[in-house]
């Protein structure tokens, strides 16, 4: 019987998955697939799931948000194990199970992974770790780092938004250097977001990104007045394009790299990134994935 490596973070969300177990195990039953699950907690190293795979696996299930997938590529990339993988939204955001249009049922998730062929999507590379979705630095990107899980749980986007206000107070200039073959910046910002992906917290920024292009989108925030913040803010929220305001600058690229002396951190999905100086590239079809329509 083919083999299913299931990373399950009881965690993530509203700790749905740890009801949906059976579901899980049906379905792949169905399809003569013996699930082995890992159930990921913090006295456990979760790289640990990945020494006992042979040729019987053929896939890895992963149920959690998008930290949760971002730490497990890490993890397969560390131990060289060449699988597709599969998600299951489990997370609060789950920006990268929305954007290849995974279901949030459980049952109906898994069916459409069963009965669908692998394609190869990008990944990003910051220094020496990947991610799937955005990496961010500057203001507001420690946000999720910075929100306590039950909170998230009880309150889901919210609670960013929520521990978002409370950082208003600080907006400060931060000094950053960008580097690319396509833009040169060295000047002030407030944020800048690198998407593989399109979503920051389900809010479409990156929208002429593509999981197949070889490129990553870029997104610098640039420190101007607060009327023009609040232009493009008003247009984040209506979803439009965000060509024609100064406050932005938007470019494609395939590797960048940062400098900055500020006292800041990074953020992979809502998990803490590297420090500076960062080398950050797009990894052209690093990762083959399941439930693609």
């Amino acid at each position: 019987m083919k083999r299913v490596k299931f990373i399950y973070n009881p965690y993530s969300g509203e700790n749905a998955i740890i009801t949906d177990i059976d579901k899980v195990i049906m379905v792949h039953q169905k399809y003569g697939y013996t699930i082995i699950p890992f159930r990921i907690d913090i006295q456990c190293d979760l790289c640990d799931a990945f020494k006992d795979i042979d040729d019987e696996y053929s896939y890895v299930l992963i149920a959690g948000g998008d930290g949760t997938v971002d730490n497990t590529v890490n993890c397969m990339k560390e131990m060289k194990v060449e699988l597709p993988i599969a998600v299951l939204p489990m997370g609060t955001a789950n920006d990268f199970a929305k954007l290849i249009g995974m279901p949030q049922d459980v049952e109906a998730a898994c069916e459409r992974i069963l009965n669908s062929p692998p394609r190869r999507l990008d990944l990003g590379k910051i220094n020496n770790k990947y991610f799937i979705n955005v990496a961010s630095t500057g203001l507001f990107t420690d946000i999720s780092q910075k929100t306590d899980v039950n909170m998230k749980n009880t309150m889901g986007k919210l609670a960013y938004y929520i521990k978002g206000l409370e950082q208003i107070p600080n907006l400060r200039n931060l000094k950053i250097k960008v580097e690319s073959e396509e833009v040169v910046y060295d000047g002030d910002m407030y944020l800048m977001l690198i998407f593989n992906g399109q979503t920051a917290g389900n809010l479409k920024l990156a929208y002429k990104s593509s999981l197949s292009d070889g490129l990553l989108d870029i997104i610098i925030v640039k420190a101007v007045m607060i009327k023009d913040i609040v232009a493009l803010l008003i247009k984040i929220l209506r979803g439009e394009h965000l060509e024609g305001n100064n406050a932005l600058i938007y470019f494609k690229s395939s590797r960048i790299r940062i400098e900055c002396h500020e006292d800041l951190v990074t953020d992979i999905d809502g998990e803490r990134g590297p420090d500076f100086p960062l080398m950050i590239e797009c990894e052209k079809g690093g990762i083959e994935v399941l439930g693609i329509v």
